[in-house]
């Protein structure tokens, strides 16, 4: 198989060159790749020719604008990157007979109740990073393509800033913290939904009528608060020092950090179509958050 991946340089890119190496030859590009394999998001006849050039079997791609309070100043170059370029990969990719993997977000969802979202449930995004990937998964879905849309939340990696090593340095500096406590999602280590993807890939490939959208993951959930909660008191039992005490970090609500973006306060994701479809179990989110803090603070990288 030749698999075209899109996006190497992100989280869930750099992943994605590890695990899906095993399912054949990965040809990885970005905007830093050497021409004639740098992607120009804007050109939609260059990412046709790039696309026709690799004749990939599985195009993937990790690529998307994620400044999620910067795209409300930009709508017009969302869309372009997260929708209109994503239209253009899938419409290559039917006329390929290839798959193609897409990635999208419980931003999609206008974070109402409290209930776990299922993916045939209606989108209402309140954001315009959440309107462009609503807008990508529709086109995606009309180009008629064979695909696989990940809609996932809270992603982190140990490679990269992300809200846990954020959390860690104003630990070490301030001496009270506030965070929000009335958003709940479950953060998803980038290394778990690259290894959902080859497993996943490996098996439609084999079997189109797995073509679809599927919520991906990890199980349980918590709030921006507990998740910081989890990150400082991990970080305490490894013998980091850390200047903000237990009881100086304070939960508040997100109408107390107003942001640009407004966020789906209920990012809760139902994973049970995924879970049956390609036999998966996913582990908690706390224990993909203990790994990447290992990585981080055990071989002492720091945040």
């Amino acid at each position: 198989m030749k698999i075209l991946l899109f996006g190497k340089n992100g989280q869930v890119g750099w992943e994605l060159q590890r695990s899906l190496a095993v399912l054949g030859e990965v040809i990885a590009v970005d905007t830093d790749s050497e021409p004639p394999w740098r992607p120009d998001f804007l050109d939609l006849d260059a990412i046709t020719a790039l696309i026709d050039r690799a004749a990939p079997d599985l195009i993937v791609n990790a690529a998307a604008h994620t400044a999620v309070d910067k795209a409300e100043a930009e709508p017009a170059l969302v869309r372009a990157i997260n929708a209109t370029a994503v239209g253009t990969m899938a419409r290559a990719a039917a006329a390929r007979n290839a798959w193609l993997v897409h990635y999208s977000t419980d931003y999609v969802f206008d974070g109402s109740g409290s209930t776990p979202w299922t993916e045939d449930a209606p989108t209402a995004p309140l954001s315009v990073y959440g309107r462009s990937k609503a807008e990508s998964e529709a086109l995606v879905r009309a180009s008629g393509c064979r695909h696989l849309i990940f809609r996932t939340s809270w992603v982190f990696g140990a490679r990269g800033d992300n809200f846990a090593k954020i959390m860690l340095r104003l630990a070490r500096t301030r001496d009270a913290l506030n965070v929000i406590d009335d958003q709940v999602g479950a953060p998803t280590g980038a290394e778990l939904l690259a290894d959902v993807t080859a497993h996943a890939c490996r098996i439609a490939t084999a079997k189109p009528e797995l073509s679809g959208t599927y919520h991906a993951v990890a199980s349980g959930e918590t709030s921006w608060y507990g998740y910081a909660r989890h990150v400082i008191d991990f970080a305490l039992a490894q013998g980091e020092t850390l200047r903000v005490a237990n009881d100086a970090i304070k939960a508040i609500p997100t109408s107390s950090y107003p942001q640009a973006a407004t966020r789906p306060k209920n990012s809760r994701l139902d994973t049970h179509k995924l879970r049956e479809a390609f036999d998966i179990s996913l582990p908690t989110w706390q224990a993909g958050v203990d790994r990447m803090l290992k990585e981080v603070l055990v071989s002492k990288e720091g945040p």
